[in-house]
């Protein structure tokens, strides 16, 4: 089947082929494509968080902060929870966050798109 629909895709198959300018860019399960885009992480929501991003990203992790909430990349959530446990840091929120297949997808052709919506020729 083939079709540029990501959210059909999800329901529909368990492996995918993505080609893009004529060449290959990823023959492999649906699962591995959409962990390869960025969106995967963890949320987690602190009164304290500066002093969770800190401790966190010492043991590896990327953090983005957004006032209490932060996006963790890099570790699990079990691991999060953990480390906040052992320096005694409360956690108001930890969700993980799988990655879409559609947002995997445009990170992983944007440099394969001819012509962009809205783009005048």
């Amino acid at each position: 089947m083939s079709s540029h629909l990501m959210s059909e895709m999800e329901n529909t198959a368990d492996e995918l082929v993505v080609i893009g300018r004529g060449e290959l860019i990823a023959a492999e399960s649906l699962k591995r494509f959409a962990a390869r885009g960025t969106g995967a992480g963890v949320t987690v929501r602190t009164p304290r968080p500066a002093d969770l991003a800190a401790v966190l990203t010492a043991e590896g992790a990327v953090v983005r902060q957004d006032g209490p909430l932060l996006t963790v990349t890099g570790m699990d959530a079990a691991r999060i929870g953990d480390l906040a446990a052992r320096h005694a840091l409360p956690l108001h929120e930890l969700a993980p966050r799988a990655a879409s297949l559609e947002e995997a997808f445009m990170e992983l052709t944007a440099d394969s798109v001819d012509y962009l919506a809205g783009e005048t020729r």
